[in-house]
């Protein structure tokens, strides 16, 4: 990789308990149970695969930061896991390119967060007019290589292609 450049990983959080009665803020709303199995398995064809990641990235919502730590618990070695608010719902892609653009010593970050944001954030950084569309846990990987703002897209995989490659 290029001097300043990086492997960025965007990840949609995993399935989460509906909105409603139970779960008046959205902000709380947890993964389910079987949110949590199916991106453990999401995270075991990520390692099947040899992906490593140095830094993730989270939105502060409970289903986002769960995503993180089972993703930085399933990987080798286990990469720190920073809660960035800009990941949040709703924050616009220019503040998020912001962030990243940042100087890290990381090498391979992943960020973890929310549709539509995570897709129309892809799309800025490889210069698509249409956003990627990413399914709960869901993940693309975009080389950033001699650039901290635009990138080259490697992968996009759907959850079900990386829990078959666990097998």
């Amino acid at each position: 990789m290029a001097s300043g450049g990086f492997t960025l990983y965007l990840v949609r959080h995993g399935r989460a308990a509906e909105r409603g009665e139970e779960w008046p803020d959205d902000s709380k709303r947890p993964l389910t149970p079987q949110g949590i199995d199916r991106f453990q398995q999401v995270v075991r064809g990520l390692s099947v695969l040899g992906v490593t990641i140095d830094t993730i990235l989270t939105s502060p919502l409970v289903r986002a930061r769960q995503t993180a730590d089972i993703l930085a618990a399933g990987l080798r070695p286990h990469p720190s896991v920073e809660v960035i608010d800009v990941l949040a719902p709703g924050t616009s892609v220019a503040d998020v390119i912001a962030a990243l653009a940042r100087p890290r010593k990381a090498k391979s970050i992943a960020c973890v967060g929310h549709e539509p944001d995570l897709g129309v954030l892809a799309a800025r950084l490889i210069g698509s007019r249409r956003a990627l569309p990413l399914k709960k846990g869901g993940i693309c990987r975009i080389d950033m290589a001699g650039s901290r703002t635009a990138g080259e897209l490697a992968w996009f995989a759907p959850p079900r292609l990386l829990r078959r490659s666990a097998r």
